[in-house]
């Protein structure tokens, strides 16, 4: 059983989904208005975005942290997988980087790191990224 799980945050998609929502119901409703149908072709401008907000959220669904028994495990991908594992008792360093953006919504990079130059692991956009980083140490201090 796995001591946690770490996932990317969907909080900017979700308010990408709400932006195409409001879009194309003003589109629609200056169609009706205005009764004209030009209106609609503007609205593959929000669907096209609405798909690619689609699209970034499922790879977001199989991208995760797992951390149990000892070692930490990165996976990513949605029909082929990458899968990069390291001993929890080897982390050095965990970093959290976080741009203005990020700030605000209260997400961050979260960066592991062991001795060797190679032996990284980013997951990015994850939610809480400081209390994640002390749970990930504590959970490294257990091992040790």
């Amino acid at each position: 059983m796995a001591d946690f799980i770490v996932r990317p945050s969907a909080k900017v998609l979700k308010a990408v989904y709400f932006l195409c929502a409001a879009a194309a119901t003003a589109l629609a409703a200056a169609s009706v208005v205005t009764e004209q149908s030009g209106w609609l072709y503007l609205a593959a401008v929000p669907l096209l975005v609405f798909l690619w907000a689609l699209l970034r959220h499922l790879s977001l669904r199989f991208t995760r942290l797992v951390i149990a028994g000892g070692r930490v495990r990165y996976e990513s991908g949605v029909l082929s997988k990458t899968t990069r594992t390291m001993e929890l008792g080897k982390l050095q360093d965990i970093r959290v980087d976080q741009s203005l953006g990020q700030r605000l919504l209260n997400t961050g990079d979260l960066s592991l790191e062991t001795a060797g130059e190679t032996s990284r692991i980013v997951i990015q956009d994850v939610d809480r990224p400081r209390e994640v980083a002390d749970r990930i140490l504590e959970a490294a201090d257990r091992i040790r």
